[in-house]
């Protein structure tokens, strides 16, 4: 069989929803989701073959806005950086508003590189009107000479298909460089590390999951049993945080355990 392979980032603002067309991509969880920006922090590789012999490789970056802090800044260069790495781009944008400067930036960043870019209009599912779509598709098409604009809902997993035709047609003749059934370069141990700081996201106010970080202790497989112990350590960047994770009685705490 002649195989195929493209490396593609995925790019965009906070919540434009890049982690979760990944993980409608992959066809699984590689990617955790919030509504909260920056939820995802780190490069994270997802990576699906078919059957026809195409290999895609998606980066999922973190989401590109104006640094406030530091650790902003560190994010921003991530995702800079990870644009120069690989073969294509995928541009998550929302359905409506003013294009960002950050959009614009990043669009720089494709011309700079001479990147293919595919265009993904995430969240059609919130208009009441699709005719809107037409503007939207036309004031992005004005900035860059996309390969393709795909209005979808990641939510619906609406269009996904149809984006993934668009995204193999990026793939280049190479031999794979992942194994055929990998879905991801991550361990066991990342993974579970940040599913249990997705459910901080999602159990805690703004201020504070962001001040926080997961790092896995222990990750057992019980002999003869389909059970895996896992000893996870918050840390917090505040001592007042320290209690509002815990929860009276522990009783956050342990409704994090159990999302």
């Amino acid at each position: 069989m002649n195989t195929r392979t493209a490396f593609i980032a995925i790019v965009g603002c906070p919540n434009a929803g890049k982690s979760s067309i990944l993980n409608r991509i992959i066809g699984q969880k590689v990617s955790i989701v919030s509504p909260k920006p920056h939820t995802t922090r780190n490069r994270i590789t997802g990576i699906r073959t078919w059957d026809d012999g195409v290999q895609l490789v998606f980066t999922d970056t973190p989401g590109f806005d104006k640094p406030k802090t530091r650790f902003d800044n560190r994010i921003q260069h991530a995702v800079t950086e990870g644009i120069r790495d690989v073969d294509a781009c995928l541009l998550v944008v929302e359905p409506r508003g003013e294009i960002r400067r950050h959009e614009e930036i990043l669009i720089e960043r494709f011309r700079e590189h001479s990147l293919p870019a595919v265009l993904a209009i995430n969240k059609i599912d919130l208009l009441e009107d699709r005719s809107e779509l037409l503007a939207r598709i036309a004031e992005f098409s004005k900035l860059y000479d996309f390969e393709a604009v795909v209005p979808l809902s990641a939510k619906f997993k609406e269009n996904i298909d149809e984006l993934v035709t668009e995204l193999k047609k990026l793939s280049v003749p190479s031999p794979h460089f992942f194994p055929d059934d990998a879905l991801t370069d991550l361990t066991e141990r990342q993974i579970a590390a940040d599913v249990v700081r997705e459910k901080l996201l999602k159990r805690l106010d703004f201020e504070v999951p962001h001040g926080t970080a997961v790092v896995i202790e222990k990750y057992a497989k019980r002999e003869n049993k389909d059970i895996t112990d896992i000893s996870a350590v918050i840390y917090c960047e505040k001592d007042s945080h320290k209690g509002i994770i815990i929860g009276k009685g522990g009783s956050m705490l342990k409704a994090i355990g159990t999302d």
